[in-house]
């Protein structure tokens, strides 16, 4: 397919970035179509993704969103080794960790943690809430620590081999690092040097948020 894949979103948002870094690790042509904050739910966006959110993906005449189904098609396009593994029980490893990500990660450590201490004055025009960075601690400190549990002495999240589990967990949390409850949680742990190795990689270079912006 000679179709440059063109994905929608949000520079700066974690799951757009988690999308690019499949591309980039794949070696796949792609472009961003860079959206400002609040496109998501304009008429034009909602033909691309119905739901309002980001990214969504357009490859010639294919249409494809949720950025667990873009990283699995574009591992499926790409070259160099699969970010999927084939062994059954580390498939299930980075499904797992993947599901962690949704459920767990996004609510208690991205929304609840980081935006409040990074978005709420740039976007939402208020103070900080510490009562709910308060809320969400508890189940944060609970996802760190499962996260590293699971990671054991593994160079990547789910095993010794680059994962989808890595390149959806690492947008997350490398926001988070830089709040202080992120600091504090990830000191210490095998997530912390993780994710200083993955910073380093040239896909979360080519990703990081400045770039896109210039790029895009």
């Amino acid at each position: 397919m000679s179709d440059l894949a063109v994905v929608h979103g949000v520079p700066g948002s974690p799951y757009v970035r988690s999308a690019l870094l499949g591309f980039e690790e794949r070696h796949v042509p792609y472009r961003l179509e860079a959206m400002p904050i609040g496109a998501s739910k304009s008429e034009n966006h909602l033909q691309r993704q119905p739901f309002g959110r980001v990214p969504a993906l357009e490859h010639g005449d294919f249409r494809l969103y949720e950025t667990q189904a873009i990283l699995r098609y574009a591992n499926h396009l790409g070259s160099g080794p699969s970010l999927v593994p084939v062994d059954p029980r580390a498939a299930a490893r980075v499904d797992q960790i993947v599901g962690i990500v949704d459920w767990y990660v996004l609510p208690f450590i991205t929304v609840g943690i980081t935006a409040e201490r990074v978005m709420s004055q740039i976007f939402w025009g208020r103070a900080t809430d510490e009562a709910n960075i308060a809320r969400a601690l508890p189940a944060a400190r609970t996802c760190i620590r499962e996260l590293a549990r699971l990671q054991g002495a593994a160079q990547f999240v789910a095993g010794d081999n680059l994962s989808i589990a890595d390149l959806m967990l690492a947008p997350q949390l490398d926001y988070f690092r830089a709040t202080p409850e992120g600091a504090e949680l990830l000191q210490g742990t095998s997530l912390d040097g993780w994710l200083t190795r993955m910073s380093l990689r040239a896909s979360m270079q080519a990703t990081q948020i400045d770039r896109l912006k210039h790029t895009a």
